[in-house]
């Protein structure tokens, strides 16, 4: 006899122990009329190896679900807590002492501009306020005299005309001065100055420096930027498709640098038009002091659409088999040979939306949501056990 024929595969011997067994089952059941036929989609198993799979059961809940829209975008400022400083003059820088990211206060002095033509101005309008002054007097002496017909019209009107003049001069200069940071209203012969101070307009910080000692800026020259951080928003990119899951009110989380650290904001404000590429703006206020959320970062955004009241159950409830999603549903309690087994039957459901650990689930028509107790642990040790099941029977 040849060798090859004394090796019989391991594969050949275990199907014929399966076919022998499979053949003395078939008997079996011929002889036995209470053998038991457990339906395709029923999984049957016993206390302790409940307990072993760890399964527990559960109701079907009504839940809010909302569905998630990823988004992308970037830390903004609000316009008006954004400002650009610039002289309203052009002139030398005399002093700076500032850095970029240097906190500011609104009005505190950023830097010092010297021209020689604030010492003009300033000249002019002590000049025009004092002959203002003698006008009005004269002014106000020849109304009475021709109250008393001791001066003509023709008088009061002339001297009626030099004192509006003055006035307007005035007035025009001294608008002048409180453009470029002179108060008129303290300003004297002795406070003559050639330089003036450029303060901030907002609290916040510093972002770009653009000037240096000795630098001469003009009035389009931006020196500073400053931004009040303490406000921030979000700048953010939806396809054209969403436009409808999104409104004022709705609850956004962020992250930012790939961090798992979870920032809040909230809508506020929603674009009405649509951009070149098909994308549609939104805008939402960041709702705490997030000290490593800076302008300019990008961000990866969940926005919570709209949901409703839905049928629902904890995500791993919902098990997957054969491309269709199924719950196993506890159908019954029974004894067999002196043990206790149970019953779970396999349901088949159509998922939803997902949100916060519950799926939606459609359940079928037949199915009394009130009374059924649904496996909300242990789901995929049930369909495993169905699995094995199904691949051990002859």
């Amino acid at each position: 006899m040849s060798k090859i024929n004394k090796l019989i595969p391991a594969t050949l011997i275990l199907k014929v122990l399966l076919l022998i067994a499979c053949n003395g089952k078939e008997n079996r059941i011929e002889n036995d009329e209470t053998y038991e036929l457990i339906p395709e989609d029923i999984v049957e198993m016993r206390d302790d190896q409940i307990k072993q799979a760890n399964i527990v059961t559960g109701k079907i809940e009504m839940r809010n679900l909302s569905a998630k829209i990823m988004v992308s975008g970037v830390v903004a400022v609000a316009p008006h807590n954004l400002a650009t400083v610039c002289t309203p003059m052009g002139g030398f820088i005399e002093h700076i002492a500032l850095m970029p990211g240097q906190a500011v206060k609104k009005g505190q002095t950023l830097a010092i501009v010297e021209n020689q033509e604030f010492v003009e101005m300033q000249q002019n309008y002590l000049e025009a306020r004092s002959r203002f002054e003698y006008a009005e007097a004269e002014y106000k002496r020849h109304g009475e005299l021709y109250q008393n017909d001791v001066y003509s019209e023709q008088n009061l009107q002339q001297v009626t005309a030099e004192y509006k003049s003055l006035k307007a001069q005035v007035r025009a200069l001294e608008q002048k001065l409180v453009l470029i940071g002179i108060d008129p209203a303290r300003l004297n012969e002795d406070g003559i100055s050639s330089s003036v101070s450029i303060e901030s307009p907002i609290t916040g910080y510093v972002r770009t420096v653009n000037v240096n000692l000795g630098k001469y800026v003009t009035s389009a020259d931006v020196m500073f930027e400053i931004i009040n951080s303490d406000r921030l928003l979000l700048e953010l990119s939806l396809f054209e498709k969403d436009v409808d899951k999104v409104a004022q009110g709705q609850r956004i989380r962020f992250f930012i640098n790939n961090e798992t650290e979870q920032h809040e904001a909230v809508i506020s404000q929603t674009g009405k038009s649509i951009s070149n590429d098909k994308t549609y703006k939104v805008y939402a206020n960041i709702t705490e002091n997030c000290k490593n959320v800076l302008p300019g970062m990008y961000v990866n955004a969940l926005i919570d659409a709209s949901g409703n009241m839905v049928t629902s159950l904890p995500s791993g409830a919902v098990v997957s088999f054969d491309d269709r999603d199924y719950i196993f549903v506890f159908e019954k309690n029974k004894e067999e040979a002196g043990r206790s087994f149970a019953e779970y039957r396999m349901v088949e459901v159509h998922k939803g939306i997902t949100d916060e650990g519950y799926t939606e689930i459609v359940l079928p028509e037949n199915l009394d949501i009130e009374s059924a107790k649904v496996v909300i642990q242990g789901a995929y040790n049930l369909l495993s056990a169905k699995k094995n099941a199904g691949e051990m029977a002859c």
